[in-house]
């Protein structure tokens, strides 16, 4: 599963201002709303569930919070790279600056780990997210996140 097929037409947010982790998940709910229709209060509630069970930072500056919504057809991820690093209570204690949201249908559930794995491949590339972290517009990000990346498979 390619990021290009996951990425929101317009999915791409260079420069997020976001004071907190709620407001960066509020600020990605509100996007996300637009994006497939659903209702943006739901959205950031899922999300603020999600989190309650386990911060979705994974380290090195990097966040996937994703959820499953019912009235979603399809997975839809959207990318940010906020202004200022914040904290997202990652395992690693670093703040976090590049986030993935990932929307899938309340039953996708092996389409919504395939999604969490290309995500995670994409990040394990220093290259990438060096890539990431200078690109310096949202074409360029979406060029970085869409290029089709070596397979890691086992």
């Amino acid at each position: 599963m390619d990021l290009c097929d996951l990425l929101a037409p317009d999915g791409v947010i260079a420069s997020l201002k976001a004071s907190s982790k709620k407001d960066a998940l509020e600020q990605l709910a509100a996007a996300a709303a637009e994006k497939t229709g659903l209702d943006r209060l739901e959205i950031f509630n899922t999300l603020l569930q999600r989190e309650r069970l386990g911060s979705t930072g994974l380290g090195a500056g990097i966040a996937i919070p994703h959820v499953k919504l019912a009235g979603l057809t399809k997975i839809v991820c959207l990318f940010a790279r906020l202004t200022d690093p914040i904290d997202f209570d990652s395992h690693d204690d670093q703040p976090v600056d590049l986030v993935f949201l990932l929307l899938a249908p309340e039953h996708a559930s092996g389409d919504h780990l395939k999604a969490l794995a290309s995500i995670s491949r994409l990040v394990r590339e220093p290259s990438v997210i060096d890539s990431l972290r200078k690109a310096p517009d949202a074409e360029t990000l979406r060029q970085t996140l869409t290029r089709t990346m070596p397979s890691h498979a086992a």
